[in-house]
This record gives structure tokens, C-alpha cells and sequence, in this order.
């Protein structure tokens, strides 16, 4: 587990949301400060608040948007890509983990619980760190 990993992992334990977690754990290497992260990712935990796409999997999507965007002064101008990275990261974590939705891991829809928040939330750091980080 690297360090960040483990910086989610307790901030997750403090209370964060996955989406949380995962964002703040970052947000410095990001330029985003902390409390406008842990503010912009609280709607996206639980799976967006209902179980749909993962929290910690969100928030590294967020995470990718910073990274990949060059913002409002080029409007449309970098979205392709970060989709495609977007895409990549979710397809990276859908064949670690079978599914990407919140309900299908936490095993609301048969029972069969198929990964943790911990363990989801360092899956998302990981895709964070061979994606975003080079």
C-alpha cells in the first residue's frame, strides 16, 4: 500500500466517505486544497449517494479531471482525453473487482459481498498513482 493509500485509508476511518478519502489524500499533489475537496466529493460517496458507481472509483475520476483538464481557458478541448482515462481507470478497476457499482461490491444485490471500502479506496489510489501520477 503506498503512503497516500494509507493517508485515505485513515481519513476514511476519521470519517470521510470513499469519495472523500480518496480526494483528500491528493488534493495537495492535485492543487486543490483540502477543504473545497473533501466539500466538491461529499455527494459522490455510496456510490453517488445510491450505491451506483463506487465512491473511492469516483473520486479518482475527479482526480483525473484535474489532472487532464486545462480548464475553462479551452473548453472542450482536453474532455476527450480525460475520458479515455477515465474509461481506463474504470475498466482497470471492473477487472480487479468484477463490477464498479457501489451495490454489486458491497453485495446489496445477492448477497455476495466482493471488495471493501478499504479495499476499494486502495484500488482507487493505485489507479490514481499508474494513471495520474507519472
Amino acid at each position: 500500500m503506498t503512503e497516500r493509500a494509507g493517508q485515505a485509508q485513515r481519513l476514511h476511518d476519521q470519517g470521510y466517505n470513499c469519495a472523500q478519502a480518496v480526494v483528500c489524500a491528493y488534493c495537495d499533489a492535485f492543487g486543490l486544497d483540502e477543504e473545497t475537496a473533501y466539500k466538491m466529493a461529499e455527494g459522490f460517496g455510496l456510490g453517488m449517494g445510491m450505491m451506483e458507481v463506487c465512491g473511492a472509483l469516483s473520486g479518482a475520476f475527479m482526480l483525473a479531471g484535474l489532472r487532464g483538464s486545462k480548464g475553462t481557458a479551452y473548453p472542450g478541448a482536453t474532455k476527450g482525453a480525460t475520458y479515455k482515462t477515465t474509461k481506463a481507470m474504470a475498466a482497470a478497476f471492473r477487472e480487479k473487482n468484477s463490477t464498479y457499482l457501489c451495490r454489486e461490491l458491497k453485495g446489496a444485490t445477492d448477497g455476495q459481498v466482493r471488495r471493501s471500502c478499504a479495499g476499494c479506496i486502495e484500488d482507487a489510489c493505485q489507479l490514481v498513482e499508474s494513471f495520474l501520477m507519472e
